[in-house]
């Protein structure tokens, strides 16, 4: 199983009763697991199972999860409350009579408000209880298909994270035969570079072979070098994990980094300089693609 990507959608769609309704989840990169939720006045119920879900499916990420309701079919969405129009034509009906007030006439009665209106999903409470059973039956699909996309981004995010590794991979080998890396090099142009600061003066050979070897183990790179390899073995068993590798990852990047920079700045050589510095370029696109895994 490949690791698992912070970032992904999911629509699933229901109907019931003549009403139909959508959640959607989306979900981006976050340090924890936050779940936002945009759910409509009477359905707060349901809230709790939302929440419930997306911690057994998600692990980390900004998530946020809405639904959406509307009448099935909206063109013949009319009810006209007699009971309040038969309260206000007898509520009149004094200054009717009194001549203040002319008959009460359908077209006037329909612009007033609360006569004529939309059907309201809260009007039939046994029908409010099946849609919300039925919209509750959505949230498991929902986490589904949400836990299918970020699997989905989170392949592609690993093909990333190989391609990079063999690429850091790569370097270090080529690092490894570069001639700035070799101890007898380092010792060899440090002794030069000493030599010819003492030309002229008395100096005792063997103290300069001592400080020569001390100042080329101190330049020496191979224990960096190393390292690196360990962490490429260590990432690519990271990549084969099912578990949230993430933070894991991340904490690689940085360890890499620092390798990166010990090797740069111990270089004196041009070519092995320039390898640490593409180094630096391919770990950070390890830092970045890291960012995105939960």
């Amino acid at each position: 199983m490949s690791i698992a990507s912070m970032t992904g959608f999911a629509r699933i769609e229901g109907a019931h009763s003549g009403w139909t309704w959508a959640w959607e989840a989306r979900s981006v990169n976050g340090r924890g697991l936050d779940v936002r939720l945009r759910i409509p006045n009477g359905f707060e119920t349901l809230e709790g199972k939302v929440r419930a879900a997306a911690k057994a499916a998600l692990r980390r990420g900004n998530v946020q999860i809405s639904l959406q309701y509307q009448r099935e079919n909206k063109s013949n969405d009319l009810v006209v409350h007699e009971d309040t129009a038969r309260a206000l034509v007898l509520a009149l009906q004094p200054l009717v009579d009194e001549g203040l007030a002319r008959p009460a006439r359908v077209d006037g009665l329909l612009g007033v408000r609360g006569i004529l209106d939309t059907p309201r999903i809260g009007d039939n409470p046994d029908d409010l209880a099946a849609i919300e059973a039925a919209m509750a039956a959505g949230i498991a699909p929902l986490m589904a298909a949400m836990s299918v996309a970020r699997n989905t981004e989170g392949a592609e995010t690993a093909s990333v994270l190989e391609a990079a590794l063999d690429e850091i991979e790569t370097l270090v080998a080529k690092a490894r035969t570069c001639d700035g890396a070799q101890a007898a090099a380092i010792k060899a142009r440090l002794h030069e570079q000493i030599t010819a600061l003492l030309d002229g003066q008395g100096f005792d050979a063997d103290r300069l072979a001592q400080e020569a070897a001390l100042m080329a183990v101190k330049a020496d790179v191979r224990e960096e070098l190393d390292r690196l390899d360990a962490h490429i073995t260590a990432g690519r068993a990271l990549l084969g994990q099912s578990e949230p590798v993430g933070r894991k990852l991340e904490f690689l990047a940085q360890e890499f980094n620092r390798e990166a920079n010990t090797l740069c700045s111990k270089s004196s050589d041009m070519v092995l300089t320039d390898i640490g510095l593409a180094l630096k370029t391919r770990i950070d696109q390890v830092r970045e693609q890291a960012a995105n895994v939960e």
